[in-house]
């Protein structure tokens, strides 16, 4: 049992430190840059092990265009939205933001999907809704205005990642994790690279130097890459319930490392926000935490 909590704190620690990674990359590779990069490291991570499952398991069809709805709407598109979030808002706060995520998951579930929710689950959604207001120290407009660039986007990543969730359950049920994993890397990688080339270039001397080699080697390889399997490692030597709990953790650890590397402020707001946050995903999780599980991979 120890070695489990080692790693989900190991892992809380990984994926909390995401925010900060992508701060340091945002300047000298861009929004797409960032994608591109920590797709691809995360990949290179993945594909030697893909590739051996292929070889001694059954080699059948893969789901092409399944995987690439999954891979834009997991990787490509959330990661991109992360990516801009942070040009506005600091690392702490987009994590938070991020562990909404269940709670949107609820809400697209019942739009979209024909789930059913239960009174708990529209409860902890309204309480969810209530938290993010305090965050924003209740300033509602700057979502539809031309500040919607942050709070705005990190909520549309959040609603991306809830939509994916719902795909992944109805469509990928049967399909390999490391398949699903490698493949939206890969499929963010490509359109990381496209957006790149269309809009800014990365500077590679800035990138080799520092905190972006840092960055890349932490967010892509450790919190797109190592963190995937450390967190299967839990939930398959654990419990999804037990292994769903990182997404309380990592606001915790993400607003730690924030205070410590980049020096941003804890307020008052922060972490009160924070706090009906978490029991809005609780009581939104009320029907099924497996469903707050099957969330987390991929959302960091």
């Amino acid at each position: 049992m120890a070695r489990l909590y080692t790693a989900l704190i190991g892992l809380s620690l990984i994926w909390g430190m995401s925010f900060v990674f992508i701060k340091w990359l945002i300047e000298p590779a861009g929004v797409w840059g960032t994608v591109f990069l920590r797709c691809i490291a995360g990949a290179l991570v993945l594909l030697p092990i893909f590739f051996i499952q292929r070889r001694k398991g059954e080699r059948k069809p893969l789901p092409i265009w399944k995987l690439i709805v999954v891979g834009i709407g997991n990787a490509a598109l959330p990661w991109t939205l992360i990516a801009l979030s942070e040009t506005q808002i600091n690392s702490n706060t987009a994590s938070i933001l991020n562990a909404t995520t269940p709670i949107w998951t609820g809400l697209v579930g019942f739009l979209l999907f024909s789930a059913v929710l239960t009174s708990f689950q529209w409860i902890g959604i309204l309480v969810g809704f209530f938290g993010i207001l305090v965050l924003m120290n209740f300033e509602v407009s700057g979502i539809f205005s031309s500040d919607f660039v942050g709070v705005g986007t990190m909520i549309l990543a959040t609603v991306s990642y809830a939509f994916s969730s719902h795909f992944t359950k109805k469509y990928l049920a049967g399909t390999s994790v490391v398949t699903i994993s490698t493949f939206q890397l890969l499929i963010g990688a490509a359109i990381g690279f496209i957006g790149m080339l269309v809009t800014q270039p990365i500077d590679v001397g800035s990138i080799l130097t520092g905190e972006a080699l840092l960055g890349i080697i932490g967010l892509g390889c450790f919190g797109s890459g190592i963190a995937t399997l450390l967190y299967f490692y839990i939930m398959t030597n654990g419990s999804p319930e037990f292994a769903s709990t990182v997404t309380y953790l990592i606001p915790g650890t993400a607003m730690i490392w924030g205070f410590l590397l980049l020096g941003e402020p804890v307020t008052h707001n922060l972490i009160l926000g924070l706090l009906i946050i978490f029991a809005g995903v609780f009581l939104s999780s009320r029907k099924s935490k497996k469903t707050i599980a099957s969330l987390t991979v991929g959302t960091r």
